[in-house]
């Protein structure tokens, strides 16, 4: 049995439509990604020449522990965790 022209046409309308909405299905997918100041890291704070890990926060909450607690100097290393032992030395 031969398909007719018009068939054979629809069908592949109809090909490329349900492909394209598969594409626009699957796009809109992908996991949002976090602002870098919403991820978790480790915070660093040094006080009275003493380096000490505050724990893992974001940066927002680093840099507030780290003014209200006086520290000489803070950083905050993204997506890392805490590292307290080996230094001193």
């Amino acid at each position: 049995m031969s398909r007719s022209a018009p068939t054979r046409t629809i069908a592949v309308i109809a090909l490329l439509l349900v492909s394209w909405l598969f594409t626009l299905a699957t796009r809109g997918t992908a996991a949002p990604e976090l602002p870098r100041s919403e991820l978790g890291g480790a915070c660093y704070c040094r006080a009275m020449g003493q380096l000490s890990c505050v724990g893992v926060t974001t940066k927002g909450q680093c840099d507030k522990h780290c003014t209200e607690a006086f520290c000489d100097e803070w950083f905050w290393l993204e997506r890392l965790t805490c590292w307290n032992w080996g230094y001193g030395g």
